[in-house]
């Protein structure tokens, strides 16, 4: 099987709608990422290290009673 990149011609740049279909296709997979991220991993550790703090302050109240 050819590498059908090998038989693009050299002296021919590829087109400017398709470079811009590319680089929009490739901003939309970097959000959607970046969301899943956020809501999924930075999220529920900060809601955990909340809650954390919280308890622990608890426990230094009653500690100190």
């Amino acid at each position: 099987m050819d590498n059908p990149f090998k038989k693009i011609i050299h002296h021919h740049g590829v087109p400017d709608v398709l470079k811009e279909k590319i680089l929009g296709d490739i901003d939309a997979i970097k959000l959607t990422l970046d969301i899943a991220d956020l809501f999924l991993v930075k999220y529920p550790d900060t809601v955990g290290s909340l809650l954390s703090i919280d308890t622990s302050k608890k426990k230094n109240k009653n500690n100190d009673k």
